[in-house]
């Protein structure tokens, strides 16, 4: 099943590598027998659907992710594989449209108000006040 991660990208499902192995947490003994967790791995310089722009963007923005080109997520949390799978689809689809997504405007600095410093201040002259009044009287 190929993967819509946008209306202009389409992961072909020959691109895309599964791995299953036996998940761990509840499930009794059905869980020793059945290999429900989800290994998904997508090889993202060798991809034929991307272009040089997007294949260079996603290696930036994802690369402390990945491992040798591959961006791998993995799915355990639900003791049904079928379910496993979906949720690792879902996974693979949201780090790709978060690595795709055009950057941020830069932020402009700006001074804080009057009133906030005024604040800040006042909340400060309290604290003091408050920590005051837990001293041990001096004898003066």
């Amino acid at each position: 099943m190929d993967l819509e991660v946008s209306p202009t990208l389409t992961i072909p499902a020959s691109e895309l590598h599964w791995r299953f192995s036996r998940s761990s947490g509840p499930g009794g003994q059905h869980v020793n027998t059945t290999d429900t967790r989800v290994e998904l791995s997508w090889n993202i310089p060798g991809s034929a659907v991307l272009s040089d722009q997007q294949r260079t963007m996603l290696l930036t923005r994802l690369g402390q992710r990945l491992i040798t080109g591959m961006l791998t997520v993995t799915a355990s949390e639900h003791r049904s594989q079928l379910r496993n799978r979906e949720i690792a689809l879902g996974k693979l689809a949201e780090l790709v449209t978060e690595g795709l997504a055009p950057a941020a405007p830069p932020r402009r600095p700006t001074k804080p108000t009057r009133g906030s410093d005024r604040r800040r201040l006042a909340t400060k002259q309290q604290r003091s006040a408050t920590k005051k009044q837990r001293q041990r009287p001096s004898a003066e």
